[in-house]
């Protein structure tokens, strides 16, 4: 980072300072996300924030080598107590906090004490990316739906803390479970709509206690901060309530768990190419190749969009969690579903939906291995199998043989062999940051060897 960038940084910061005092914000959030999904953080008092922006707030690398349970994996490139790295915020994301009093919150960048982008800083490598396809002449708009289990607070003292009781007990879908979350609702989208989040639906899920909020598509570094923001807030609001909210993919052993699909559509310029074109579903030709991308890549790109042992106890055939690799037409238990939209609406709405993704993702290292995988299906001038319309898990074996049609990684094991194997996810992410994905994957599949699906579900429930 060069100096005058800095000095620019710094006036920046201190132009917002009297805004945001007679907003009563008194101090500023600098978070991130880590390798295992986990949002860390540091935070400055307001009158530090132009300090931050110019020099950066300290943090130490050692959080790249975190597991779920904050023990510490001794890796290759992460790990280690030797050294710092500095938190810049991104003050184009800067917000006030409706949901904590007094706090702003701005995403960060990580660099090096020599102001050099840090090789494992996910937002940077998702910037980079994005940067890349522009080159190109395009562009992708992208959303993350967030699914939430909202339980009882902590229960009564000698109550083992990682219990769940849903707080809700209403019918999945149901008006009644909405009229008894409905002013933690009204609470929640007020505070989403004082941050300028743009929420699209809200709903009670399926599984006991379960909601989601979609938002708006925007630009994928945008939309990864959004989804940071929209589960903070969540926090907060819960907490506000008295309640407790889990993002965790298994919530309990027996319950479907939480997604964290993720909405993608590829642009050029104003034209939507996934729609449009000649090909299946009104598929252009570079719609269907970065679709094709996608999907080939799929066993790997599970290291990161399901990163958690429990994320398999999710990924099962006939939850609607897409555990095929296949696309289909509004198929909920295909992959990749593609959705058209309404008809005369379709140029706009016309996208990807991935399925088989949680809420236990890092969502910088998602969307970056998804931009890296479509990528590679454009250049590659990929095609797409033909489309699965039916639930995969209701065929046979032999008629999924047929069919060409295979699961996905049953493990993560499974996950992040593909991943060291897969050497366009592996160039995209670079040496440092891929071995410290494994690493840290390999250091969770060690912690969890030995426990069962009720012990894991609680171990991690309130983890994210």
């Amino acid at each position: 980072m060069e100096l005058h960038e800095r000095d620019e940084r710094r006036a920046a910061a201190e132009a917002v300072l009297d805004d945001l005092a007679s907003a009563g914000v008194v101090g500023v959030v600098l978070p991130w996300v880590d390798t295992s999904g986990i949002t860390r953080m540091k935070s400055v008092p307001l009158a530090r924030l132009p300090s931050a922006a110019q020099w950066g707030a300290g943090m130490s690398q050692v959080f790249d080598g975190f597991l779920v349970d904050d023990s510490i994996v001794a890796g290759t490139h992460a790990g280690s107590a030797i050294g710092d790295l500095r938190l810049h915020p991104d003050l184009s994301g800067l917000r006030v906090l409706a949901g904590q009093d007094g706090w702003a919150w701005a995403p960060v960048d990580r660099y090096t004490q020599d102001g050099a982008p840090h090789v494992q800083c996910s937002r940077s490598l998702l910037r980079r990316l994005v940067g890349e396809l522009a080159e190109e002449g395009l562009s992708v708009k992208a959303a993350i739906e967030v699914e939430w289990a909202l339980g009882e607070g902590a229960g009564p003292p000698g109550s083992d803390p990682r219990t769940f009781r849903p707080a809700l007990a209403g019918p999945a879908y149901g008006m009644t479970r909405h009229i008894e979350v409905s002013d933690y609702a009204r609470d929640l989208l007020e505070a989403l709509d004082a941050q300028g989040v743009a929420v699209d639906q809200f709903h009670p899920e399926y599984a006991a206690g379960q909601l989601e909020v979609s938002v708006g598509a925007q630009d994928p570094v945008a939309a990864a901060d959004t989804s940071l923001l929209v589960r903070t807030t969540i926090q907060a609001v819960s907490i506000a309530h008295g309640l407790r909210a889990s993002f965790s993919p298994k919530v309990t052993a027996d319950g479907v768990g939480n997604g964290g699909h993720v909405h993608l559509s590829l642009w050029r310029g104003a034209e939507n190419l996934m729609n449009g074109g000649p090909g299946t579903f009104g598929l252009t030709e570079d719609g269907e190749g970065f679709t094709a991308g996608l999907l080939a890549h799929l066993p790997a790109l599970l290291a990161v969009g399901c990163p958690s042992v429990a994320s398999y106890l999710r990924l099962v055939p006939s939850h609607w969690a897409g555990a095929y690799a296949v696309w289909g037409l509004e198929n909920r238990e295909a992959a990749v579903r593609f959705v058209t939209g309404p008809s005369g609406n379709r140029q706009a709405a016309a996208n990807v939906e991935v399925k088989c993704v949680d809420g236990a993702a890092n969502p910088y290292l998602l969307l970056a291995g998804l931009l890296a995988a479509g990528q590679a299906g454009l250049r590659a001038g990929s095609v797409l199998p033909d489309p699965v319309a039916v639930d995969p898990g209701t065929l046979t074996e032999e008629g999924r043989r047929e069919a060409g049609i295979v699961a996905l990684p049953t493990s993560l094991e499974e996950a992040v062999t593909a991943f060291e194997r897969d050497d366009v996810l592996l160039a995209a992410f670079g040496p440092e940051l891929a071995t410290t994905i494994a690493e840290v994957r390999r250091g969770e599949i060690a912690l969890f060897a030995e426990t069962s699906p009720e012990e894991l579900t609680a171990a991690v429930r309130w983890r994210y």
